[in-house]
């Protein structure tokens, strides 16, 4: 099974039939070359980048935008149209009235599969005390928190706050809450790879904000700056395949990643294997070549 544990569903079709709140993503995530996008399409993409799952990320910026761009309950929404396909996160302002509640709901009621954070564009510290009780709840419900690291090309985001080695403290104390480190951390990978080795509830995705070209950059990164040897015998179990979508083209992404001298079986890690461990395993509904139907009807 092939997953993208980094998607980010704001353009897609069925939850943008707002324009003023469309052009507000547009203009919050600094994303405007792309139109929205029917789910038809969004399958026609997995299929041709061999994808067979994608984890749909939330954006919750209510402190400077006063709602969220994209809610716990459109990301719902989105799942029900095709639970084959999409596995929900929840989105919280951590430091917003009310976050405590709302992550309640999303993981108890709604039932979304992990946690969704950025510091950079947040304004908070991993280690900051004030987001223990959201780390409570996580943990309660036994689910994973993937966190923005490195740079961000959004807006109002500061690399300060979401530099890795800004997460040690964070996996050192709480060593049963297993987060994930998006964008590998870059520039900093090396401070990544380190927290990998060092803590094994540290995952990392391959969502790289890479410059012009998916697989010279990949290279760049995973064939010098880390060496393959250290993902291939060291962190194998600790790497997802993510894409960033729809900032970057996941077709690129999941063809670059399977051309870099990985072993097969670190590769199927990569692709799948790692996101499911991540997860605390998935619902197998989907059977391989057997065209299936969402609630509203959507063919694949």
């Amino acid at each position: 099974m092939f997953i993208d544990i980094h998607v980010h569903p704001a353009f897609y079709e069925p939850i943008n039939e707002d324009a003023k709140l469309e052009e507000l993503r547009h203009n919050a995530l600094d994303i405007h070359l792309n139109g929205t996008a029917p789910l038809q399409h969004v399958f026609n993409q997995m299929r041709c980048a061999g994808l067979d799952r994608l984890c749909l990320l939330p954006e919750d910026y209510s402190a400077e935008y006063g709602r969220p761009l994209v809610t716990n309950e459109e990301i719902k929404r989105l799942v029900d149209l095709a639970p084959d396909r999409f596995i929900g996160f929840a989105g919280v302002d951590p430091l917003a009235e009310g976050a405590e509640d709302k992550l309640e709901h999303a993981l108890g009621d709604l039932k979304l599969r992990g946690l969704k954070l950025h510091p950079a564009r947040q304004h908070f510290y991993p280690s900051d005390k004030r987001l223990n009780p959201i780390y409570d709840i996580c943990e309660k419900y036994h689910r994973p928190i993937i966190f923005h690291s490195g740079l961000s090309w959004e807006p109002n985001t500061l690399a300060k706050y979401s530099r890795p080695i800004e997460f040690e403290e964070l996996a050192a104390a709480r060593p049963g809450l297993k987060i994930c480190l998006a964008h590998f951390g870059w520039p900093w990978v090396q401070e990544t790879a380190m927290l990998m080795l060092k803590y094994p509830n540290v995952y990392a995705d391959t969502g790289l904000l890479y410059f012009d070209n998916a697989l010279e950059f990949y290279k760049k990164v995973f064939n010098h700056d880390i060496p393959t040897t250290w993902i291939d015998r060291s962190l194998r179990h600790q790497v997802m395949f993510g894409s960033n979508n729809p900032r970057f083209e996941q077709i690129r992404m999941a063809d670059a990643i399977s051309r870099l001298g990985f072993r097969e079986s670190t590769l199927e890690l990569i692709k799948g294997g790692n996101a499911i461990e991540f997860l605390g395993g998935i619902e197998e509904t989907f059977i391989s070549g057997v065209a299936g139907k969402g609630k509203e009807g959507y063919q694949w």
